[in-house]
């Protein structure tokens, strides 16, 4: 089975690290696709020096395939004190400065990959310098992901359009190769406008998984997002991201249905985050496969699915859905 994950933040992170345990066995080649649009922290303060893709997600996506010593994963997570370079995570600035001297953005990702030993391929959406830009429902046009993210908080107006500048940003052919080859392709999870769609937002990228047969699977978040899907169910994620991205559509969708524990939820809700609810007829009767299982996990101390969970339930898809057929 060949995999490609499309995403972005934490939630591509955390499904990889599920992911990257099945290379070898039921998935025989891995790919993730990773948005370089982020705008804040470290990442930004390196984009607007060096006018590069933003280092942070690919950095996290690398880290989370790693087969390395587990000090070189902890290594490139450090983040520096002080001033200076305070705030500044060393794989970030190990991706930077690597892309200095090979004048690649693209093979400092490979370089540092085969450092770290990963078992699956990262790729970035594109390696070109783009931002964000999203049209609120007020008229108002907010560029940076940090910012559609802080703007949205206000709760004044909702996202009607995003997008990304230059809009004729190209895709790495080892991108496009990786979806022509995939058996299934993933999306999610992770912050829907500023992670997610960002990625389909390129031509070449929409259209290569436009014409792809691979099994196309929308992850839902467990929670909601402050800034972008305040109040969103599970429908409204899939209807966002089908119109955002232009998508005509996805085959399946992955719900969460496990409730956290009461002292994390009411966390969760003084932050204005609630557990995205899981009107999954409303899904079902759009012609779209739901499977409706617990995916988060019981020790920690925040709200994310579990890897194992979600890796356990995309297999048990490919299985039912794509080896039957074979």
């Amino acid at each position: 089975m060949k995999v490609v994950a499309v995403g972005g933040g934490t939630g591509l992170s955390t499904l990889l690290k599920g992911l990257k345990r099945e290379v070898g066995e039921v998935i025989k080649e891995l790919s993730a696709i990773v948005t370089v649009a982020d705008s804040g922290g470290s990442t930004g303060r390196l984009r607007r020096i060096y006018n590069i893709p933003a280092p942070g997600d690919i950095r996290n996506c690398i880290v989370a395939l790693s087969e390395s010593e587990e000090v070189m994963q902890s290594l490139f997570q450090y983040r520096f004190k002080g001033d200076g370079l305070g705030g500044h995570a060393f794989g970030n600035l190990f991706l930077t400065a690597l892309t200095e001297i090979t004048g690649s953005f693209l093979e400092a990702v490979k370089l540092t990959s085969q450092i770290l030993r990963t078992k699956g391929d990262i790729i970035p959406s594109t390696v070109e310098d783009v931002h964000l830009v999203a049209r609120f429902s007020n008229g108002e046009v907010v560029q940076g992901e940090e910012e559609i993210t802080e703007y949205g908080k206000k709760r004044e107006a909702n996202v009607e359009d995003i997008w990304i500048e230059p809009r004729d940003a190209k895709a790495p052919i080892e991108a496009i190769a990786a979806i022509e080859k995939a058996n299934i392709i993933l999306f999610g999870p992770g912050s829907l406008y500023t992670s997610i769609i960002p990625n389909l937002l390129i031509k070449d990228i929409r259209e290569a998984v436009e014409r792809s047969s691979a099994l196309k699977v929308f992850i839902v978040n467990a929670m909601t997002q402050p800034g972008e899907t305040d109040e969103f169910t599970a429908y409204d994620h899939l209807r966002t991201f089908l119109e955002m991205t232009r998508l005509s559509r996805v085959d399946a969708v992955i719900v969460n249905t496990k409730m956290p524990s009461g002292d994390i939820l009411k966390k969760y809700l003084e932050q204005g985050q609630e557990p995205v609810t899981p009107d999954i007829a409303k899904i079902a009767k759009e012609g779209v496969r739901v499977f409706a299982e617990d995916l988060i996990g019981d020790r920690d101390s925040f709200v994310r699915h579990d890897p194992d969970r979600l890796t356990e339930l995309i297999v048990k898809i490919v299985r039912n859905e794509i080896f039957s057929e074979l």
